[in-house]
């Protein structure tokens, strides 16, 4: 974030996170790449022994009780070591937590809660199914109701954690007969009998995060492990949308920002044609560009977390989050895609890292909601929030401020 835009005890989080950053060993980053490291449980143990899990959430439960200002300043900052580290760090401290905080009882956050935020537990979220990504509603896990527990069986894929997690968020059907809105609950699983890591894939980046495919068969859930209600799952989807994506925008800038900076250095340096090459336009304007996509995608992350902490309505929460997701991770794409231009042949070799970073970040504008997901999003609230303030106010009609805007038969509707 923006030193400027931060508090004194938020500077010091920020500080507390760079400290982090500077403890992980470089053997670390490349054991993930080479996916020797399958799940980074040292790397999140050390995260939770500092304190930087659940930073917004209360003190009782284990977290520091700031906000989300707070949360996208920590998670650009862990990003920097690489996207997957972001992932991994949020989806057990930010994705899960968020459901269980928001929507569970006090006794699943004692049992839960506590121990992931002090590292003695990791978890992770299993939403993706092998029929249905972007199409939550469209899930075929079933959790069959036997009074006290549910039977489920089912599948989940692509679940950062899947190799490592000790419980997962799950999302089953447990009511077929309604709309899939009203017929969805979540629930905490247990890695017990029945819950099998079917699949590790082989990913193109964000390597070492244990990205599985999950089967369960007949695993038997405690009612308890009922996350808000039964067939309530869509209230906890969509306070789980906000982490999700407006968490992977923040993440996504500490992801491109050492490619931008490893550009900026070896281009203050190299030389060609008699001088340094950043004195060339064709270099130094797509260097611009990318310092000015960087800052607006922080500008706009920060936007939108003063947002939610203000707590303003849920619908323009909703499009705020998904222009976020869209936009930050479109340009921070393009960042990395400059700064690999300039570089030229060295930065499409392991000489420098910015080739895994570019195969990393791609992964930005598929999961959490594809972009396209985020556009379908965007242009819903967008309409829908234009009608309203229409009908709700007298606003200026802009239209008629031409000079022939009164013309007959010109503006044509059907």
């Amino acid at each position: 974030m923006f030193d400027y835009l931060l508090t004194e005890e938020q500077l010091k989080i920020k500080e507390e996170v760079r400290d982090l950053v500077r403890w992980v060993p470089r053997e670390m980053i490349l054991a993930m790449d080479r996916d020797e490291i399958k799940f980074p449980k040292e790397f999140l143990k050390e995260a939770a022994r500092r304190s930087l899990f659940g930073i917004r959430y209360p003190k009782k439960w284990g977290g520091r009780e700031m906000d989300w200002v707070t949360t996208c300043m920590a998670l650009e900052e862990v990003g920097t070591l690489g996207y997957e580290f972001a992932c991994v760090f949020g989806v057990g401290a930010e994705l899960v937590c968020d459901a269980i905080i928001l929507h569970g009882t006090d006794a699943q956050k004692e049992k839960y809660v506590k121990p992931l935020l002090r590292g003695e537990l990791f978890a992770a979220e299993c939403l993706t199914e092998p029929t249905g990504g972007s199409d939550f509603f469209g899930s075929r896990s079933r959790a069959e109701d036997k009074g006290d527990y549910f039977l489920l069986n089912g599948q989940k894929r692509f679940i950062v954690g899947g190799e490592g997690a000790d419980f997962f968020l799950v999302y089953a059907v447990t009511d077929p007969n309604v709309r899939p809105q009203e017929g969805i609950t979540a629930f905490i699983v247990d890695r017990g009998p029945g819950v099998e890591t079917k699949y590790l894939y082989g990913l193109m980046g964000c390597r070492g995060g244990g990205t599985a495919r999950l089967l369960f068969r007949d695993v038997k859930v405690p009612r308890e492990n009922v996350i808000g209600r039964v067939n309530g799952a869509y209230d906890v989807f969509n306070t789980m949308m906000i982490p999700e994506r407006l968490g992977t925008a923040a993440m996504t800038i500490g992801a491109a920002r050492p490619a931008l900076e490893i550009a900026t250095s070896y281009t203050s340096r190299r030389k060609a044609f008699g001088q340094v090459i950043n004195r060339f336009q064709g270099v130094s304007f797509q260097v611009a560009e990318a310092a000015m996509l960087l800052d607006a995608a922080r500008a706009m992350v920060y936007a939108t977390a003063r947002a939610v902490d203000a707590k303003v309505n849920p619908r323009r929460i909703r499009r705020m989050v998904s222009e976020t997701k869209k936009f930050v991770t479109e340009s921070c794409q393009k960042v990395v895609h400059n700064s690999m231009q300039v570089l030229g042949g060295i930065g499409y070799t392991n000489i420098l890292p910015v080739e895994r970073i570019c195969r990393d970040i791609r992964l930005a504008s598929i999961w959490t909601g594809s972009n396209e997901v985020m556009s379908m999003i965007v242009a819903h609230e967008w309409y829908r929030e234009y009608l309203q303030q229409k009908q709700a106010r007298q606003a200026r009609n802009f239209a008629a401020d031409a000079e022939e805007a009164f013309a007959e038969d010109e503006i044509i509707y059907e």
